[in-house]
């Protein structure tokens, strides 16, 4: 069985995907990207800010899904820079205290919006 979850803290999907599915205990979320959710735009920002937005966005649906950080299991990081690896590892780590998910961090050609960082999790209940 899966539930869609939804958060209206959150950006609303840009395509035809959901913010997150929880199957049987486990949530996957969506890749999300710097959008405010208050304007639902994308506003290019630098890579510390967006970072921040994005982590921010995430936190939301796992608090919608009865969630927080510390259930996270594995994430996926997509950067278009790689130079920007210190910054994003940074204020990614700010959200965990300890047994940090597994992960992988790539540079990619271009991210939907043109935006600086993407990072999608998984998380269990």
């Amino acid at each position: 069985m899966k539930k869609i979850i939804n958060s209206t803290l959150a950006p609303a999907p840009i395509g035809p995907y959901s913010q997150a599915v929880m199957a049987n205990g486990t949530l996957y979320i969506s890749g999300q990207i710097a959008i405010d959710p208050a304007t639902q735009q994308y506003v290019p920002q630098d890579i510390r800010k967006e970072a921040e937005l994005v982590m921010k966005n995430l936190s939301a649906i796992l608090t919608e899904a009865g969630l927080d950080f510390s259930h996270v299991v594995k994430t996926n990081i997509f950067l278009a820079d790689m130079n920007d690896f210190g910054i994003v590892n940074e204020v990614y780590g700010g959200n965990f205290q300890s047994d940090f998910p597994a992960r992988e961090t790539v540079q990619v050609s271009v991210l939907p919006k043109n935006c600086k960082v993407e990072i999608s999790m998984i998380a269990v209940g």
